[in-house]
């Protein structure tokens, strides 16, 4: 995300420009979408806005429409936040440490502090643990650990923090039951209730069902991890929920919803509530890379391939039935421009390196445009038209190399022979539209000529795409290009994401084809990571 993204959310309205560039984080909550915090880049916290509950954490009930100094969280390595109705407030440390505050009228904070006004750590119980992700329902809030167990704590009216029904828990308490023994690597909260992955794919939910958002074919509540049976045969990836209802993403792109559907939000083009899982068709869409919702909203948001945003659900006050393109770069921009309230159902992470102003819609119709094109950029034998002033603008690289072409010199054509057409493409037209149009199984090569040009912002995305793209069918690919292109880092991410899971990623054809010399090595470091220990 990049700084001008910040324009879309109000409350930041009133930060001047240079206060702006400093910053690194933010989130934007409450029942208006009236707070909000800020991380800058020195890991100086800051809030504003309405101050409901002392849930800016500054010390008092005082409202602020400027920054002010949330000082127990300086200096803190926040890696990110979640929050709750009341609203309650959750920071989680890259050092795995959970700090609380807010509404706590229902035990949503879990840190025994009289003081609800002051981020206070969340000790009892989760002392011993490394914290990796928090998540928040409207008042009860989940914690999942480095080795995949899950604590719950808050308001139980529904059984949401898995134990008897309207036994409100004050600290966290270990999920139990079905979950014992599994892994669990994806949390998610709805208004009241809970919803996990396992390590294999499986989905659990617990907590309120009255419209069927548990997605165990039934509408009772439960107070137990009630596999959802119905995607037995379905590897989800990640799930997130939105007040009552749920959006469930498969290893292969595919978008599985249920629950509330009032406003549409299922996508299914009408408003039945569904208490079984069923498959959003995609014709339209395509393969999804990513999904989001909030507790908060009845939206759903999904980004497919191409990066093209798509929404349903409440928007904006209208119900919209079927999955819509929008003309939004981000899930994020969605969110500000259609969703009630406007919160981020995220922390938005903004980029150190980033162009001030957006690219217009003029330079993506110049792209590739013969008619005004100055320069040709030939490819074996095929040939790019752009503009030499717009890749001195967009490009160190081109900026050395035209230069002194532009002063002394009518140059129209440049020959390169290093990177394949499509690649090269791809890289011009991300120079001229800041989007990225690739297959992946190309992306770890645009990620070679990012690194060879010193494009750094294109290798984060890469990187990002990389990462989103990987699924067990092509894990083993994506390794071995990783290696052909001297990727560590993507290397390593493809070699963690196959270590996890190994059983399936060892049986796939792109694992077969591994020639022997990769083949070999990877089945020495998944020994020395103790894959094979029984």
């Amino acid at each position: 995300m990049f700084l001008w993204d910040l324009k879309n959310w109000p409350i930041f309205s009133f930060l001047d420009s240079n206060y702006v560039s400093k910053i690194h984080m933010a989130l934007v909550y409450g029942d208006l979408g009236n707070e909000a915090l800020i991380i800058t880049r020195d890991k100086i916290v800051y809030a504003l806005g309405s101050n409901t509950s002392g849930c800016l954490g500054t010390g008092d009930a005082c409202n602020t429409f400027y920054p002010k100094k949330v000082e127990a969280l300086c200096g803190k390595n926040i890696k990110t936040f979640a929050y709750g109705k009341g609203p309650h407030v959750l920071a989680l440390t890259e050092e795995g440490k959970v700090y609380s505050w807010g509404h706590n009228s229902h035990g949503e904070l879990g840190n025994c502090s009289t003081n609800h006004m002051i981020p206070m750590p969340v000790t009892k119980n989760l002392n011993d643990e490394f914290i990796v992700d928090i998540a928040c329902g409207s008042h009860h809030s989940l914690a999942l650990t480095n080795e995949g167990k899950v604590y719950a704590w808050g308001e139980n009216t529904c059984g949401q923090v898995g134990k008897s029904v309207n036994i409100n828990e004050n600290t966290p308490m270990k999920v139990n039951s079905t979950l014992a023994g599994k892994t669990v690597i994806c949390i998610s909260c709805g208004q009241s209730s809970s919803m996990t992955v396992t390590d294999t794919g499986k989905v659990y939910g617990w907590g309120c069902n009255d419209v069927g958002q548990l997605g165990i074919g039934n509408y009772v509540n439960q107070v137990d991890p009630c596999e959802v049976t119905m995607l037995v045969d379905v590897v989800i990836k990640k799930i997130v929920c939105g007040y009552a209802h749920v959006l469930a993403l498969s290893n292969k792109g595919a978008l599985y919803v249920w629950g509330g559907n009032n406003y549409g939000q299922l996508g299914l083009g009408m408003k039945m509530n569904m208490c079984n899982p069923v498959q959003l068709k995609q014709e339209m869409m395509g393969r999804v890379l990513d999904v989001a919702t909030s507790h908060y909203n009845h939206i759903s948001i999904a980004m497919a391939e191409g990066n093209r945003i798509f929404m349903w659900g409440e928007c904006m006050g209208q119900s919209i039935t079927f999955p819509v393109l929008t003309t939004s770069g981000s899930l994020h921009d969605v969110f500000a421009r259609y969703a009630s309230p406007s919160v981020m159902h995220q922390p938005l992470v903004l980029h150190d390196e980033e162009p001030d102003v957006s690219l217009i819609d003029c330079f993506r119709e110049a792209f590739n445009d013969q008619t005004t094109s100055d320069l040709a950029i030939q490819v074996r034998k095929k040939f790019i038209y752009v503009h030499k002033a717009i890749l001195v603008i967009r490009s160190q690289y081109f900026r050395t190399m035209l230069q002194e072409t532009l002063a002394t010199n009518n140059q129209s054509v440049i020959k390169q022979q290093k990177f394949s057409y499509d690649v090269y493409k791809a890289f011009l037209k991300y120079l001229y539209t800041d989007e990225i149009d690739l297959a992946l199984e190309s992306m770890l090569e645009l990620l070679k000529l990012a690194v060879a040009y010193s494009e750094n912002q294109l290798k984060k995305r890469c990187i990002q795409i990389i990462r989103r793209g990987i699924t067990v069918e092509n894990a083993a690919f994506c390794y071995s290009i990783a290696i052909e292109y001297n990727a560590k880092e993507s290397e390593e991410y493809c070699f963690k994401f196959a270590l996890n899971h190994m059983t399936a990623v060892v049986q796939t054809a792109s694992f077969a084809k591994l020639d022997e010399n990769t083949m070999k090595t990877f089945i020495i470091k998944a020994a020395q990571a103790g894959a094979f220990k029984t």
